[in-house]
């Protein structure tokens, strides 16, 4: 199964800037099945539970803060070829990067407020959906 499901966050700043339904939409016109969702905020210690691959490096606390700055919208996405398709429908980390008409290339402010996460390989896919949903909330 984790060939078929990737994960998501709509980053605080789209959510802020009112882009949340746009998103949502894209995803699902692109193919993608929504099988958990929760709209919440995270709060320092979970950020940095979340982000811990990423301490140390000099952006993590950063990051931390970024993603505790509003509320955010997780979802387990399910598609054949999952990670990759929704890779492509994301675009580059950088939005000055990301190909024309993706998501991030549309509502991407920076590298940081991107708009945007998508999980980066199937392993990650797993491991991402089980820090959100419980085998339970899933469907």
């Amino acid at each position: 199964m984790a060939a078929n499901i990737t994960f998501t966050i709509i980053k605080p700043c789209a959510v802020k800037n009112g882009y949340l339904g746009n998103i949502l939409a894209e995803i699902i016109r692109d193919g993608f099945k929504i099988k958990a969702m929760k709209y919440l905020k995270l709060n320092q210690d979970q950020a940095k539970a979340f982000y811990a691959v990423h301490k140390g490096k000099p952006f993590y606390e950063s990051l931390v803060e970024f993603m505790i700055s509003g509320p955010i919208v997780v979802a387990m996405l399910e598609k054949e070829n999952a990670v990759e398709s929704f890779r492509a429908l994301i675009g580059a980390t950088d939005p000055s990067k990301a190909a024309e008409g993706t998501i991030r290339k549309k509502y991407g402010e920076s590298l940081q407020a991107n708009a945007i996460h998508g999980s980066d390989c199937d392993e990650n896919a797993v491991i991402e959906n089980n820090f959100f949903f419980s085998q339970c909330e899933r469907f």
